[in-house]
């Protein structure tokens, strides 16, 4: 289905998030969409899918005709599906029944021809997807296989993904693009959202580059990564050089910790995390890495083992001993987990700082909010919802949120949904910490950024940990072999 965005305008308040932009999309190609954060990628995706809706003057053109579109019911009749970076299912549901979400019919459908529709559906792109299991089980890439069924099932020609490839393994990603190509030779419409260079280069056939609410160019293969980048930001970006560690004392010392769940057992884990140091945690999705990092933070309890901070036992501990001693985690999901919806930025900023007092200042709060939003560059106001915010605005958000001093700060994908400047500008931040003491251990399926960023590297495969690598000196490569099980010692303990 061809696609054509016409003077497409939007505003929220004083923020001009699109600004008449013209879009022409041919049936059958993965096209690009590339910009920094809060460049109005996300917008301009969630208009042509329904969720939000355009100012007046422009127009949605599909085949060549003008279409209207109010709401993602719209959006599904005209075979237009969006598949949003935090994927809109129910966890505590089953997958047939997250399946049969948006279709049209009566009360009670054939659960028989359905669950057959989905078995042929899963068994074409080779999805390994349970109907019968529930969706809270799944990973972040089975959920993204889930909803690209679904919307294929609902009569989508137009396959919408925004950020898909943050948060799952490289193994998801390599079949997720295997099953783009499929869709775009079948004659379908795939239009890709992303801040990732690589992903765009090694899939899309052309590439539009939006900045500050503008299209400010397109391009086609042979890419540029250099022109990419500066189209983007305006001027040129690099990493820079690696900063190593000033290490002090001992912030965290594991002895011999064993862990388990109910698909999970991990087994006599040894740590030692000094001050100033940043461990990374490398692995496959459900590898262990996150019960890991709960266990760091008195989320999950050890079966085995002891827990100290600072030369103190917590072992079995609350979070909220460990957050009196000094002790922050991010996690990953921040509108389930990191934020509340509904709440202002305020409201965010002042519920995370220690009550001085009976009665909230709210004056004080707003100056707190300015402040905080200028520091992390913020796209938002004090009175902003976080739900307001781009995905990757929630997260500078989270961050924000860091209290001080801090002993250890754990995070679940640190820089999901940021661009390069943004990695960067975030890093420094953090960093930063580690000069005042903090210690700091993060995930990151991103395996550049675990060996740009990391002292010590630790590897988890199927609930085996390596011992500590030294980032400096190891390839992506390298770190690929191990995630992938390969290259192994005989005992799989960790210990440093």
């Amino acid at each position: 289905m061809n696609v054509e965005l016409k003077n497409i305008h939007k505003h929220f308040g004083k923020t001009y998030a699109n600004k008449g932009i013209n879009l022409a999309i041919p049936a059958g190609t993965i096209q690009g969409i590339l910009g920094e954060n809060g460049a109005g990628k996300s917008t301009l995706m969630k208009i042509l899918s329904g969720f939000i809706q355009a100012d007046s003057g422009g127009q949605i053109i599909l085949d060549g005709k003008p279409v209207t579109i109010h709401s993602p019911a719209d959006a599904i009749h005209v075979g237009v599906g969006m598949l949003h970076q935090d994927p809109l299912d129910f966890p505590p549901m089953r997958v047939l029944d997250n399946f049969l979400l948006g279709r049209s019919g009566g009360l009670f459908p054939n659960r028989t021809a359905v669950a057959r529709d989905f078995s042929l559906l899963a068994e074409k792109f080779d999805f390994s997807l349970d109907p019968d299991s529930y969706v809270d089980s799944l990973t972040v890439g089975e959920r993204q296989q889930l909803e690209i069924i679904r919307l294929l099932w609902l009569g989508a020609r137009i396959l919408i993904l925004d950020e898909p490839t943050t948060g799952i393994s490289a193994s998801q990603k390599t079949k997720l693009f295997a099953t783009l190509k499929i869709l775009a030779e079948q004659g379908m419409t795939v239009i890709f959202v992303s801040h990732k260079l690589e992903d765009v280069e090694h899939l899309c056939s052309q590439v539009a580059i939006l900045r500050a609410g503008e299209l400010v160019g397109e391009m086609k293969p042979p890419f540029s990564t250099t022109k990419l980048v500066e189209m983007m930001f305006g001027k040129a970006v690099t990493l820079g050089e690696r900063l190593t560690a000033e290490v002090g004392d001992a912030i965290l010392s594991l002895n011999n910790i064993s862990l388990e769940d109910v698909r999970l057992k991990i087994k006599d884990v040894s740590l030692d995390l000094r001050a100033g140091e940043v461990i990374g945690l490398a692995g496959l999705e459900g590898s262990g890495q996150g019960m890991f990092i709960r266990a760091c933070s008195g989320l999950v309890r050890p079966v085995g083992g002891r827990v100290q901070l600072k030369g103190h036992d917590l072992t079995g501990k609350s979070y909220h001993t460990f957050k009196n001693a000094g002790v922050n985690f991010l996690p990953a999901a921040r509108l389930e987990e990191g934020l509340v919806p509904g709440l202002s930025l305020t409201d965010h900023f002042v519920l995370a700082e220690q009550p001085k007092g009976i009665f909230i200042d709210r004056a004080a709060g707003e100056k707190l909010a300015e402040d905080r939003i200028k520091s992390f560059n913020i796209r938002g106001t004090p009175l902003s919802t976080v739900e307001s915010l781009s995905g990757g605005n929630q997260q500078r958000a989270e961050l924000a949120l860091l209290q001080t001093p801090l002993s250890m700060i754990l995070l679940e994908h640190p820089t999901r949904g940021l661009d390069i400047e943004s990695v960067i500008y975030i890093w420094a931040k953090l960093k930063e910490r580690c000069k005042q003491g903090a210690a700091i251990i993060f995930i990151s399926s991103d395996l550049e950024e675990v060996l740009q960023y990391s002292d010590r590297v630790l590897v988890f495969f199927s609930g085996k940990v390596s011992p500590p690598i030294d980032a400096a000196t190891t390839s992506v490569e390298q770190l690929g072999q191990l995630i992938g099980g390969k290259g192994w010692p005989e005992k799989g303990g960790s210990h440093a």
